[in-house]
């Protein structure tokens, strides 16, 4: 028995060492045949984007400028005089950039995708699977990365510059006296002198640190069978860490070059906000200590900097108070309202999880998607209802920038989510709850910072529209409140029976969640990966608005093109609204409380 268990334990070590090493050495072959057309894709596009665009953001940038009403006349000389250095700087980090994520994306991303066809559980699928998959997908997926960076560069920078452009002026404008100029430009200089060599010295002094650690603790979990060398299925991954974790140390030191130079030229700002040469040089030296501190806090290294950390800022910008309800002291004390900047990400030497522990934890994948078919099955409730026409859903797709495409943009959204909300707080759920029992809570949501960015203000709003103690009717007004947002003719047009509350106080109350609600999709619809996404849900919703029609269904199979049948639907629109001048719908949506598909 005991010469059997041997043989059975030597039989299963070689066949996990063969399948490394087939995997490792197929891997490469595919990065090496796959890699080139991958990286040439996402680096000519990617500089493309930046190249063909490059005159028209200065453009817009040079018109907001003009147009923005927060910064005084002396501070928009000065923003001009530092334009042609930003835009430089923008043009080096953005092609850059754009080679070395070409470069690992196309290279690891095929190899990486050989391992991960372990995880099947038949063996013939492993077999399938480690070969094809990492070859077209690759492809795919640059292309995927090349129109998610051209959407945020044609569509998110110039809505955020519009935002800007519209804002309310505020009775504290940012201004900027003539003597303080020189010490503005000086301080600038001086941090990128200053900070780009010192960050990189102490990445580099680090880096030996984490480079053994990781594999300490790597080979620590291979040993005892801990993390992910939990199941034997993940080995051969978990295998390609420790192979690759060289590389990542090689990625910090390079992100702590690049994080270096925007470190000092906030130098710049920091004396622009406080007035003050002296403490722009006192954020200078207080910022490698930051960084000296963040460090040893993730290396596990001593406790704290030796390097001296001088106060920088006159006061302290106090929390706002929107977080101090319910969950602050789960995701408040990450919240920092300052203007400091943000600290620079690391990799995490703690403890690993195993595959198993993993996924108990919501993705972030999971989350958005769910969220993606639950606007999508909000949307066809209001098609239904005739609250939204395909006139609507084609006029986004079109990208006017109109009141009707900001129904479909920025309203669907905020409804889908105000009924998620609503929903949750009748369920009395703890976190909020989405399709299926989806149910995403401070204990199960993924540990992102940006999700907890977005995360905590929701449950904000969640706990404010719960202690406000809204009635039907007061929810019904607010969802068309949400949805037109400033359209009075279309909130008057849908009769879903919502009234004004007479109560002042509630009303501003109510005012001010739409206002926040509205804010934070305007945020949300900013991400690079949200315009492909709700592109999609809005084709399905032109499909599902066409269906309804014997004439549209006719429309959909003699044209491919989904602009030919917006066209089409939008003459559709111009008869029926001839016909009934009026376009009042007295149709109502299904409510949440009687909604039994969530």
């Amino acid at each position: 028995m005991d010469f059997q268990s041997f043989m059975k334990g030597w039989m299963k070590a070689s066949y996990v060492v063969f399948v490394f090493l087939y995997a490792f050495f197929l891997g490469a072959l595919k990065g090496i045949v796959v890699g080139p057309i991958a990286c040439l894709v996402l680096i000519l596009g990617n500089v493309g984007v930046i190249l063909a665009l490059f005159p028209s953001h200065v453009a817009w940038t040079v018109y907001t400028l003009f147009k923005i009403q927060m910064f005084d006349a002396a501070l928009k000389v000065a923003i001009f005089i530092a334009l042609p250095a930003l835009f430089c700087l923008w043009l080096g980090l953005g092609i850059a950039g754009s080679v070395l994520v070409g470069v690992g994306y196309g290279f690891f991303t095929p190899w990486v995708s050989t391992f991960e066809a372990f995880r099947h559980d038949n063996e013939s699928k492993k077999f399938s699977h480690c070969i094809v998959d990492g070859t077209y997908g690759t492809i795919k997926g640059s292309c995927t990365v090349v129109r998610d960076f051209a959407d945020m560069c044609y569509h998110s920078y110039p809505s955020f510059l519009k935002e800007l452009r519209e804002s309310p002026t505020s009775d504290e404008r940012q201004r900027l006296r003539l003597i303080h100029v020189p010490g503005c430009v000086i301080v600038g200089i001086l941090g990128l002198v200053v900070e780009i060599p010192l960050f990189t010295a102490i990445a580099i002094v680090k880096s030996p640190y984490m480079l053994f650690k990781g594999w300490f603790r790597l080979l620590h979990d291979l040993i005892s069978r801990e993390g992910p060398f939990l199941e034997t299925v993940c080995v051969p991954i978990a295998g390609l860490t420790i192979f690759v974790w060289p590389l990542v140390v090689l990625a910090s030191i390079l992100l702590a070059i690049i994080s270096s130079i925007f470190f000092g030229i906030y130098a710049a700002v920091i004396v622009c906000q406080e007035r003050s040469f002296r403490r722009g040089l006192a954020y200078l030296i207080a910022m490698v200590a930051e960084f000296d501190e963040y460090t040893n806090d993730w290396l596990y290294l001593r406790d704290g900097t030796f390097l001296p950390k001088p106060q920088y800022r006159k006061r302290k910008a106090s929390q706002s108070s929107e977080f101090s309800v319910r969950g602050s002291s789960v995701g408040g004390s990450r919240l920092n309202t300052s203007m400091d900047p943000p600290a620079m990400f690391m990799p995490n030497l703690a403890p690993s999880r195993s595959v198993r522990e993993a996924i108990q934890e919501v993705k972030m994948v999971q989350i958005w998607g769910n969220m993606m078919k639950y606007c999508e099955m909000r949307g066809k409730e209001l098609l239904d209802a005739n609250v939204l026409t395909g006139a609507d859903l084609c006029e986004w797709m079109r990208g006017k920038n109109i009141n009707e495409a900001s129904i479909v943009g920025v309203g669907l959204p905020c409804y889908s989510l105000l009924q998620a909300l609503i929903f949750s707080i009748k369920a009395n759920s703890s976190g909020v709850l989405l399709l299926e029992d989806f149910e995403i809570t401070y204990l199960n949501r993924p540990k992102d910072k940006l999700l907890d960015w977005f995360f905590n203000p929701v449950m904000v709003l969640k706990e404010q529209i719960r202690v406000i103690k809204l009635g039907e009717a007061e929810v019904r007004y607010l969802e068309k409140v949400v949805l037109f947002g400033f359209n009075k003719q279309r909130q008057e047009a849908w009769d879903n029976g919502g009234l004004m509350t007479p109560d002042a106080l509630k009303a501003a109350q109510m005012e001010g969640i739409s206002r926040r609600m509205i804010g934070m999709i305007r945020g949300v619809s900013k991400l690079p990966t949200y315009r492909r996404k709700f592109r999609q849900i809005v084709k399905a919703l032109i499909a599902h608005s066409l269906e309804k029609d014997v004439s549209g269904k006719a429309l959909a199979t003699h044209s491919g093109d989904v602009l030919d049948i917006c066209e089409k639907a939008l003459v559709t629109k111009y008869l029926d609204s001839e016909k009934e001048p009026s376009g009042r719908s007295n149709r109502s949506i299904v409510s949440v409380a009687s909604d039994e598909n969530v």
